[in-house]
């Protein structure tokens, strides 16, 4: 049930453990948000290949993480997961020396129309 999307700079590359940190989310999932087992989380990652902040076209990187849940959490469970994913980004990126990075997450609930299909 749970859709992750985590948008990240391209030039993060092999300093960023996408599947350890997917794993890692997927487990605080369950255990802070009550999803129901890990192999209900579902993560895709994004690569993006140009970031601008401020007036500064290089030196950046960023990490976004988007994590759509079913409603139903309190604000205070979904605080505390996006807390988790920045804890994650920490113990699975290694950022490039020079590089400044810029890493968010965020929860919101899907939409009632969510649907899903197995098989």
């Amino acid at each position: 049930m749970p859709q992750i999307t985590v948008d990240c700079s391209a030039g993060l590359g092999d300093g960023f453990d996408r599947q350890g940190f997917a794993k890692a989310l997927h487990e605080a999932t369950v255990d802070i948000a009550g999803a129901a087992k890990p192999s209900a989380c579902k993560t895709r990652f994004r690569r993006t290949e140009d970031i601008v902040v401020g007036l500064e076209t290089g030196g950046h990187a960023h990490v976004h993480v988007h994590i759509a849940l079913l409603p139903g959490r309190t604000e205070e469970t979904k605080a505390r997961l996006t807390e988790a994913a920045l804890e994650l980004l920490r113990t699975h990126l290694k950022v490039a020396e020079g590089l400044v990075l810029h890493a968010s997450a965020e929860v919101r609930e899907l939409d009632a129309s969510y649907r899903k299909s197995e098989g």
